[in-house]
């Protein structure tokens, strides 16, 4: 009698287990693969920011995130630097790899249907802001530097890099997006050091004297 027991409890369990999982409810084997590479740190949101489908994510809040929130703002995440450079916002960390970014409400790319073109950062000329590498000045170690982007200048785009104590410095591009040169001047002694520049994969290289910065090609077209 023991023994019949215990296999009819083993036959509805087995039965109980594959219903379940034909049911699609509970079966850990089913992972969700839009947030499977997304850290658990995180709240994510959706399926794409600013879009249905974009590579980045809306980031809701935890005890990693409270500090980067605003509420005239979204805050995304963006698993490539990349992606983050085109959401026209200010990068304002990073969490587990995850690349933060806080887009104002305004920000918005252009072909949005306003006709307005290329949209800017609240309270700035930028159509973008985000940081990029840069090393050099003053000897200082490879680090991330503020830098805006004015992508519908006459000429071509440019970037305003902000470096320690408010300096600045502005690279300019030709309008097919290729490096044109510094801006440079006597009075800070920028005109006599050497300008030059490289691609690396998706990335220009620009170097002013021994100062290096590098500029995605995404941050300056937008694309």
């Amino acid at each position: 009698m023991k023994l019949r027991i215990a296999s009819a409890f083993t036959a509805t369990a087995t039965i109980s287990l594959l219903t379940a999982c034909g049911q699609g409810g509970e079966n850990p084997a089913v992972t969700d693969t839009a947030t499977a590479d997304w850290p658990a740190s995180l709240k994510v949101v959706g399926d794409g920011f600013p879009n249905p489908g974009d590579a980045c994510r809306k980031i809701g809040e935890t005890e990693a995130t409270v500090d980067f929130l605003d509420d005239s703002a979204t805050l995304a995440g963006c698993l490539s630097a990349d992606d983050a450079a085109k959401l026209g916002g200010k990068v304002v960390g990073t969490v587990d790899g995850v690349t933060l970014v806080s887009v104002p409400a305004n920000a918005a790319k252009a072909g949005d249907g306003d006709g307005q073109g290329d949209a800017k950062v609240a309270g700035t000329d930028y159509n973008a802001t985000a940081q990029i590498r840069c090393s050099g000045y003053k000897g200082a170690a490879a680090a991330m530097c503020d830098a805006g982007v004015v992508r519908d200048a006459e000429n071509g785009a440019y970037i305003d890099v902000t470096l320690p104590g408010g300096v600045k410095r502005t690279i300019m591009f030709n309008k097919d997006g290729s490096f044109l040169t510094f801006s440079t001047a006597e009075a800070d002694g920028t005109a006599a050091m050497k300008v030059s520049s490289k691609r690396e994969g998706d990335t220009t290289i620009a170097t002013l004297g021994t100062e290096r910065y590098e500029i995605p090609d995404a941050f300056i077209s937008g694309d």
